[in-house]
């Protein structure tokens, strides 16, 4: 991962918990590899709330110890107030973390902020109950004009992109979501409603994980890029991976997830 990220500058990645329960369950290291996570592991009481904190902050080492090249267990992963992750000691590594049900997302970036955020595509949000504190009103207009089920996708859509957005600022859900807007460019992108024509700040993609989830990005690049140049974002492999093995990872231009 690490000579293929070299030219791309971030990744996203996705597993499932029950993938990697076993290694939680068995690795006598992970103690050592949950470092200062580890009181807040032992604190946690429901046992499978346990393991899955376990197998989120596992995930997320692996991930970043396979770009970096060092061992998982080296990272020092600690806590900005608001609680956005990072790494210790490591400015030129961003990383942020998702997961909902069995799904776990890491997004790591070694060009600029990243944001990651993934959601049941099932879920059925209440548009009459949320609008007001997730959409603009521009959006709030548009999705009232479409059918019910198409707005609640949309919604859903709205929801991750705004959160990836925000946790990529380091806000997460402290930023008010209808502060922040998107809309479509004329290749039909979504961008930030304040950018330029022509020009993306900030780089936005939603992917369809498994056929059920939805699983949004934000990541800026070091220097505004020209947005018809910038790649089109592929889907992220489907397949599911075990620990240690393989990792479903996307990058710019490629042809989806490949092993490690």
């Amino acid at each position: 991962m690490h000579d293929q990220l070299a030219g791309q500058g971030h990744a996203l990645v996705h597993t499932t918990w029950g993938q990697w329960l076993t290694a939680a369950l068995l690795d006598p290291g992970l103690r050592s590899l949950l470092g200062r996570d580890w009181p807040r592991y032992r604190q946690t009481a429901a046992p499978a709330g346990r393991l899955r904190f376990a197998v989120s902050r596992m995930v997320l080492k692996h991930t970043a110890a396979a770009v970096l090249q060092v061992p998982a267990d080296a990272l020092d992963l600690a806590y900005r107030p608001g609680g956005r992750p990072y790494l210790r000691g490591l400015a030129e590594a961003e990383v942020s973390l998702a997961h909902t049900d069995e799904l776990i997302v890491v997004g790591i970036s070694r060009s600029g902020p990243i944001g990651v955020d993934a959601e049941p595509v099932t879920r059925r949000p209440s548009f009459e109950l949320l609008h007001p504190y997730v959409c603009t009103p521009d959006e709030a207009a548009e999705l009232a004009a479409l059918g019910e089920d198409e707005r609640a996708l949309r919604l859903l859509h709205l929801w991750t992109l705004k959160e990836a957005y925000t946790k990529a600022l380091g806000h997460g859900m402290r930023r008010r979501f209808s502060a922040v807007g998107f809309r479509r460019d004329e290749q039909g992108r979504t961008v930030l409603a304040g950018e330029p024509d022509g020009v993306a700040r900030w780089i936005l993609a939603t992917h369809l994980v498994h056929g059920r989830y939805l699983v949004s990005s934000a990541r800026r690049p070091p220097e505004e890029i020209e947005s018809a140049s910038r790649p089109a974002p592929h889907p992220l492999e489907e397949t599911g991976l075990p620990p240690a093995a393989t990792l479903g990872w996307q990058l710019p231009g490629s042809s989806g997830a490949q092993p490690t």
